[in-house]
């Protein structure tokens, strides 16, 4: 029986490039979007017809909804990929209150209500795995990204804790946190700022989807049976710790 794999945020840059992979291992992969719907409909078409399900990550009644269409359908999940995420960019100082609230809903809240909804079918079968998808930024930090680097950060933190009670119960929970890569949440910057990114990147390239989608691979093979509470970041050498 093929393992189910549910990607938040599946009709982005990254979010479809973990899709095609995760289908390409083997795995019954599920959609989440909640705007592109034709994006979805097309990667649905694309991975043979996979389903897809709408939620609007600050709305938790639809999540709750989206997890009660795949219990009935599949059991639950063997594999949650927690990617769907929001960027802000510009100084504190010019956010809203309310820009600030739906970042977090979105990037942390989201993943919360994710796992809070998959945890219980994965307990009773002893065995899961969740990797959430932060960004290099919250490990570092970055100017005008302040509230984007605080809730990637939080989704580190959230990574480290959960793995811990998690362990005991034969699931892993491990964090990506994905250097430059080139989407569409870069088209915001300019091309003297990319070209300034890619310059300051050790390997001297913009990452690919392909190159976050290849480690989320590997983290839900059983080859990585033995990590968790990881935070692995594929940059290029943007940042090293």
């Amino acid at each position: 029986m093929k393992k189910s794999a549910l990607v938040t945020g599946a009709s982005g840059g990254i979010g479809s490039e973990i899709a095609r992979c995760l289908r390409r291992d083997g795995f019954e992969v599920l959609l989440h979007y909640n705007r592109a719907r034709e994006s979805a409909q097309t990667l649905s078409d694309e991975l043979g017809g996979a389903p897809f399900y709408r939620a609007d990550f600050e709305n938790p009644s639809e999540i709750e909804a989206m997890f009660d269409e795949i219990n009935v359908m599949c059991g639950g999940v063997d594999l949650l990929v927690n990617n769907a995420g929001l960027a802000y960019y510009g100084l504190l100082t010019d956010m809203k209150p309310e820009e600030w609230r739906r970042l977090f809903a979105v990037n942390v809240d989201g993943a919360y209500h994710c796992c809070r909804l998959a945890i219980p079918n994965m307990v009773r079968r002893k065995a899961g795995r969740i990797i959430n998808i932060a960004s290099v930024w919250g490990l570092c930090g970055a100017s005008c990204e302040t509230a984007y680097s605080a809730a990637k950060s939080a989704l580190i933190g959230f990574t480290k804790a959960l793995a811990k009670e998690l362990g005991p119960s034969g699931i892993s929970v491990n964090c990506v946190a994905p250097g430059v890569i080139m989407t569409e949440m870069l088209s915001s910057l300019s091309d003297e700022t990319i070209e300034a990114l890619r310059e300051e990147t050790p390997l001297g390239v913009i990452g690919k989807p392909s190159d976050v989608a290849e480690l989320v691979s590997f983290l839900a093979s059983d080859r990585a049976g033995f990590i968790t509470g990881q935070v692995i970041s594929p940059n290029g050498g943007f940042v090293i710790s």
